[in-house]
């Protein structure tokens, strides 16, 4: 009989999925170890470059005597040699060399790592290559004829920094160096910025050698080293209210004028844009969607610069009385200019005011102390407009006092109200002949010679007892109902209800208290019901006189001439009283709370991203970086593989376990048929095949 070969196990290689199985497990700690790697191949070397005293082959900070004998060396070596050293080797230790033996260069190298003519040894390097050094113009590097002292500076230094923060203005910074050939020619540049920050900003200049303020203004490495991103000229501002390095800015744009005060007013100032606009959009989106109760004010520039900050800053605090826009000026639209608003040539600045008047026109550029004199001079209109932000300066708010000064008992204002109309435009033009005819440049003598019934309007007005202005009928309709109180006010006052318009002419006499005493009854606050109806009542009492008469120019000056003679001379007592107040006006779209939010929003989101990117960029040169992933992929791959060889152990054992739960029971049954063996049968085994049931009797015995 023939026996059958014994058949040997087949050898199992390592599938391709498990393979893949491991790699996938291994993902992460590959994933670092190829980071660390390239991390010290690649990142380090590009953020630690052999430095210039390498190329010298002295230690780093060397003196300059060392530097020198070092290159005395070198270049003797050189001479002594029988092979010419390649010219790259000969112009970087030549550029090394009058780089470190130059005190100020060495300095700023030395502690703030800057090195601005490098694109001077890139340049020789590039079109010299292959020459001998003596072909080569010598020095690499120009000395700066530039001196900071020389260009009438405001320094900064240690001691006197913290002065400049107390008047809680921004203020921004110039870190310069002598030696800096782009300092010398940013020179220029900033005695400009200095010129149109003036008033708007604090403005000083921190020379590099005042070591310890220039560490604390720069940015620091990972290392803990200063430096300038890039390089100097380096600008710096604290917003107001800032006194701490945490909330500094740092500029990284373009060294103009435009963009670094444009940089200052909005994102240090924020401060929002004046738009600018084109000939046909300067009427339909700027002239007929502002505001009536705002005076318009046109900047025609020649150049198409924006707005400087001073200009910015000027027209955010007058915004509750004028709003702003920029034209920009051609040759070939001349005539237009000259036309509509009467403006020769640009740069100009045009003053729109009331319905019907003519625009005042003001040719030539202006510094900031002019304009903020030429808005005082116009920022009202012809006729002004009473309202809640002009109701105290022109001497009509009943919380107030007369515009001829706190110890004027008695004063007057003369009011037009009604609806924006043609019919309150006419009236308004009425009204500014009064004002013209009472004002006759100051010669009262004269307007008595010609009508003796309008001297008291005429002195009053002289004495700033009187005061002219219109109220818009339907945004001041309780004002408006509470003086014009008849039948027919709501032709005059409120919202419109029919066709009819009609513009009124009022007077109201202000009478001061004694002793500025409120004449109203102490509280009774007893009850619910005495609190709601008692309120304070105003300190100055009111009287309100209401013209039915023609529009007859000198009509209307002897009727408030009239007014005022009785009002003077007539002892009226006062009365307790309670006028509304004014209600404010929604300010110009460009200088909204949404505005505003959107613009420091914006500025927050793009100062935040710059800010990360920066911190980003400072610490990728980290040197600890490199070991730390290194480390962190030997811990994750030494955990993982630990992971791994419980889970092969466990899953081990786990089997053996099921083998010995399926043997068990068949071992538990032939134990237990082997033990039945030994016992015999019972009474409740099974019945035998030939048994039979007997039959029961009926007694007990038989």
């Amino acid at each position: 009989m023939a026996t059958q070969g014994r058949q040997l196990p087949p050898n199992d290689p390592i599938s391709a999925s498990s393979v893949k199985s491991t790699l996938t497990a291994y993902f992460v700690p590959l994933l670092l170890l190829a980071a660390s790697i390239f991390f010290q191949l690649v990142v380090v070397p590009r953020n630690f470059p052999p430095s210039y005293y390498d190329v010298l082959g002295i230690p780093k900070y060397s003196s300059i005597e060392e530097v020198t004998r070092a290159y005395e060396r070198i270049t003797s070596e050189w001479n002594s040699s029988v092979e010419v050293p390649p010219t790259v080797n000969l112009i970087k230790v030549q550029y090394a060399y009058e780089l470190l033996t130059n005190q100020i260069l060495k300095r700023d190298y030395d502690i703030y790592n800057i090195d601005e003519h490098l694109d001077v040894l890139e340049n020789v390097k590039e079109h010299h290559s292959g020459k001998h050094l003596s072909q080569i113009d010598l020095p690499l590097i120009q000395n700066a004829s530039f001196d900071p002292i020389d260009q009438d500076y405001e320094f900064i230094n240690a001691g006197n920094f913290l002065s400049k923060f107390e008047d809680d203005k921004a203020l921004l910074l110039q870190m310069v160096s002598s030696g800096s050939n782009r300092c010398a020619q940013f020179s220029e540049t900033w005695k400009r910025i200095v010129n149109l920050l003036k008033g708007v900003s604090n403005i000083g200049v921190v020379d590099l050698s005042d070591v310890q303020l220039s560490v604390y203004l720069a940015e620091k490495k990972s290392s803990g080293k200063p430096f300038f991103r890039s390089g100097v000229p380096a600008l710096l501002a604290f917003p107001p209210g800032c006194k701490s390095s945490k909330c500094l800015h740092r500029y990284e744009g373009e060294l103009s004028v435009d963009a670094i005060t444009d940089w200052l007013a909005t994102n240090i100032l924020n401060l929002p844009r004046i738009p600018y606009y084109s000939k046909e959009s300067l009427v339909h989106n700027f002239l007929v969607k502002s505001k009536p109760h705002l005076v318009k004010v046109i900047f025609i520039s020649k150049s198409g610069e924006r707005a400087t900050p001073f200009i910015r800053q000027a027209a955010k605090n007058y915004s509750p009385y004028a709003t702003f826009g920029f034209a920009l000026w051609k040759e070939e639209e001349s005539t237009f200019w000259w036309n509509v608003f009467g403006v020769e040539s640009a740069p100009a600045i045009v003053f729109m005011k009331d319905p019907g008047v003519q625009p005042v026109v003001y040719q030539g550029s202006t510094n900031s102390s002019m304009f903020i004199d030429i808005m005082e001079k116009n920022k009202h209109h012809v006729l002004p407009q009473l309202r809640n932000a002009t109701s105290m300066e022109l001497g009509c708010d009943v919380q107030g006092y007369s515009r001829a000064g706190i110890d004027t008992k008695i004063w007057y204002c003369a009011l037009i109200a009604g609806r924006p109309s043609q019919e309150l435009n006419k009236m308004r033009e009425t009204m500014r002949r009064v004002q013209e005819t009472l004002s006759s440049n100051g010669k009262i003598d004269d307007i008595v010679d010609q009508d003796p019934l309008s001297a008291p309007a005429a002195l009053a007005h002289e004495q700033k007892r009187l005061t002219f202005a219109w109220l818009d009928g339907e945004a001041q309709h309780r004002y408006c109902f509470f003086h014009i109180h008849s039948e027919d006010s709501y032709e005059t006052c409120g919202p419109r209800r029919g066709m009819t318009d009609v513009a009124r002419l009022f007077v109201v006499r202000y009478e001061m208290n004694p002793k500025n005493e409120k004449l109203d009854t102490p509280k009774q606050t007893n009850n619910i019901f005495n609190a709601l109806h008692h309120t304070e009542s105003d300190p100055v009492s009111t009287l309100v006189a209401k013209y039915n008469g023609s529009t007859d120019t000198s009509e209307i000056i002897r009727w408030i001439s009239q007014i005022i003679k009785d009002g003077d001379s007539r002892e009226i007592p006062p009365f307790k009283t309670k006028a509304p107040e004014l209600v404010p006006e929604d300010s110009s779209h460009i200088w909204s709370k949404s505005s505003k939010k959107f613009i420091s929003s914006g500025k927050n989101v793009k100062s935040w991203s710059s800010g990360l990117i920066s911190s980003l960029s400072n610490q990728i040169g980290d040197p600890r970086i490199g070991p730390s992933l290194l480390l962190a992929a030997l811990m994750s791959f030494g955990l993982i593989w630990l992971n791994r060889s419980r889970s092969t152990q466990s899953s081990s054992q786990n089997e053996a376990n099921q083998i010995k739960d399926e043997d068990k029971p068949s071992r538990r049954s032939r134990s237990r048929s082997g033990a039945n063996q030994l016992f015999p049968p019972s009474i409740t085994d099974s019945e035998p095949k030939d048994a039979q049931q007997l039959p029961l009797s009926d007694s007990d015995s038989e």
